[in-house]
């Protein structure tokens, strides 16, 4: 069997979504949770801008041991340990209607 017969796993466990699910008995989270979804339904009006905030914190590490060379036919080897490094917290800011994006 060569690499061209191997079909891709449709299984792909490394890819994640995450979704808030409301309580079963919650009525009030579901009646917030609709009102924040409303906004997103709102006419865009030059007087009124909709600004949209993602949060994000990254753990940033370095390597203890120096990786090592890559080989053909072989995929990159490198040791799991590392040093914690420090974190870094991202945030950006959106106004999704009128395209306006930072970071």
């Amino acid at each position: 069997m060569c690499a061209a017969d191997t079909k891709k796993n449709d299984l792909k466990p490394w890819l994640k979504e995450c979704w808030v699910i409301p309580p079963k008995e919650n009525a009030d989270f579901v009646c917030a949770m609709e009102d924040i979804l409303e906004v997103y339904q709102r006419s865009y009006t030059e007087d009124e801008v909709l600004v949209c905030m993602d949060e994000t914190s990254k753990q940033c590490v370095k390597e203890v041991h120096i990786p090592w060379a890559m080989e053909p036919g072989k995929p990159q080897r490198f040791d799991y340990e590392y040093e914690r490094n420090g974190v870094s917290n991202l945030f950006m800011l959106s106004a999704p209607p009128s395209g306006m994006a930072t970071r």
